[in-house]
């Protein structure tokens, strides 16, 4: 069987690009497909794949402005040679599963979710700053990558999603059925501590989206310490509503960021994700999370024995969480929170991955 892997862009290192090393593992002699690649930006590790990239790898100011040049990606993913290979594996959020294949191979599609600046459109961009110009300009680009979406995705024989959240969106936007397979994470690198520290924390690219300021607003309503790992264009913003207990770390390497997870008090997370790693590495380290109830958290924290929930995006509801998590803190156990995360650790999804695709190939060759 040859494989090819093929990812949207390597420009960032995050939850995708992690899969994205778990799956060559699995498949260490498989070429790696994608429009960019950054090496700068990603772990040492994948300077050892075989990573072949498109027109687009020599484009100018690519390094700060790859997200700018939006429209040629369904180009450069098509552009890529596939034809001699039995199985495409995608890795997609946004462009790969437009990839090209021979008309006798299979191609599977594992999908981090459908286009989000595409099918939430207005929720992507809300906070986001940009031209005026541009702002009138995009909706039209916008319109053109969804009949492109919907046409391309027509080429998935088979798509995974990395989460029942996902699996109703797949549905929803384009009329297909997946299979859930939820995305690694390395469980066994975390430790649980009996040594907590009286701070809370949060790990995230500090995005516009990603609501890191209501955190910040509870948090400075109830002054107790927080911090927040992560470096992001919205670090600015928030470090200018944030109040004294709140405390910004930055990047940390994985040996410290390891250290805080383990002995913070609980791990906030208020963002509506697909998935969501973070609170499943929290989970890993024996620690709580106190998590909006929506998306991917609902499927990896279990109400009142790993974690809490607050069930509206505002601030005097995740107050109200966090006073019911101090209430309830002596009732966390951190074996059993610990126990839970254990079922997204990489080698139950290594082993998934290696299943699916071998049942899939064995049902192209009959």
């Amino acid at each position: 069987m040859k494989l090819a892997i093929v990812h949207d862009f390597l420009c960032q290192y995050g939850g995708a690009e992690k899969c994205i090393e778990a799956i060559h593992d699995i498949y260490p002699e498989a070429p790696i497909f994608t429009t960019v690649y950054l090496p700068d930006r990603l772990p040492d590790n994948f300077k050892k794949m075989d990573i072949r990239t498109t027109f687009m790898q020599y484009l100018p100011f690519m390094h700060k402005h790859f997200k700018k040049y939006l429209l040629l990606y369904p180009t450069a993913v098509a552009s890529m040679d596939l034809r001699k290979y039995d199985v495409i594996l995608s890795s997609s959020s946004a462009f790969a599963k437009g990839a090209v294949k021979d008309r006798n191979a299979c191609h599977i599609s594992y999908c981090y979710s459908p286009m989000r600046f595409v099918w939430n459109y207005l929720r992507y961009i809300e906070k986001e700053t940009m031209h005026p110009l541009l702002k009138k300009i995009l909706p039209y680009c916008i319109s053109g990558l969804k009949r492109w979406d919907l046409e391309r995705n027509a080429g998935v024989d088979y798509f995974i999603s990395i989460s029942n959240y996902i699996r109703e969106r797949i549905r929803n936007c384009y009329n297909r059925d997946s299979d859930v397979i939820y995305p690694p994470v390395n469980v066994t690198s975390f430790y649980s501590s009996d040594s907590i520290d009286d701070y809370f924390l949060v790990v995230s690219r500090l995005n516009a989206y990603k609501r890191i300021e209501l955190v910040i607003e509870a948090f400075n309503t109830l002054q107790l310490p927080l911090h927040i790992v992560g470096e992001g264009p919205y670090r600015t913003t928030l470090e200018r509503m944030a109040g004294p207990t709140v405390k910004f770390m930055g990047k940390l390497d994985e040996k410290e960021l390891i250290n805080h997870y383990a002995h913070c008090r609980a791990f906030i997370f208020p963002g509506d994700e697909d998935f969501g790693i973070a609170p499943v590495e929290s989970q890993a380290a024996g620690r709580p999370v106190i998590a909006f109830a929506s998306g991917g958290a609902l499927e990896t924290v279990i109400d009142s024995v790993t974690g809490i929930f607050f069930k509206e995006p505002t601030t005097s509801s995740l107050c109200a969480a966090i006073r019911t998590f101090i209430e309830k803190e002596p009732e966390f156990d951190p074996a059993i929170i610990r126990n839970n995360a254990l079922r997204f650790d990489e080698k139950i999804f290594k082993q998934a991955i290696r299943n699916y695709v071998a049942e899939k190939y064995a049902n192209l060759k009959r």
